[in-house]
């Protein structure tokens, strides 16, 4: 069994709207042979709270106004560490780059098939290792009122 085609869909305008709010490694898998619950996981991180935040709120509103999807889930708001957004076809985590580096999902994934994300997606991958070279502090890259997310 593979990903349905609205799964790819939503995957795809969800990792857009990701990269469009900077996320960094933005990855999917196709976890319809694995797992029965969801076809899709996106996975996506950024390297504080506030951004974890604005690209979750992002992805929500694309799919909800391009493609009528809501989320019947969403979990992790209090701490903004991992966001988790529950679509039934498809789940999408957004974390911090700490907890990205500490659970590893893609180790847990890794068998999976990637699903084909857009290019934008696709040119988020290595910006986390990137990122924390340049800004070890995990500071808003001198942003201090946020305004940038």
């Amino acid at each position: 069994m593979t990903a349905t085609d609205r799964s790819i869909e939503l995957i795809n305008a969800a990792a857009q709207a990701a990269a469009d709010r900077l996320a960094h490694d933005i990855i999917a898998y196709d976890v319809s042979d694995v797992l029965s619950i969801t076809d899709a996981f996106l996975l996506a991180s950024a390297p504080n709270d506030r951004q974890v935040k604005s690209i979750v709120d992002e992805i929500e509103e694309k799919l909800s106004k391009e493609l009528g999807a809501k989320p019947v889930r969403r979990e992790g708001d209090r701490e903004a560490r991992w966001i988790l957004l529950d679509y039934v076809d498809i789940v999408v985590h957004v974390q911090h780059s700490e907890e990205r580096v500490y659970y590893a999902l893609e180790r847990l994934w890794k068998d999976c098939p990637e699903i084909a994300l857009p290019e934008d997606a696709v040119k988020t991958r290595g910006q986390a290792e990137e990122h924390a070279k340049l800004n070890p502090a995990g500071e808003l890259d001198g942003d201090l009122n946020g305004d940038r997310f």
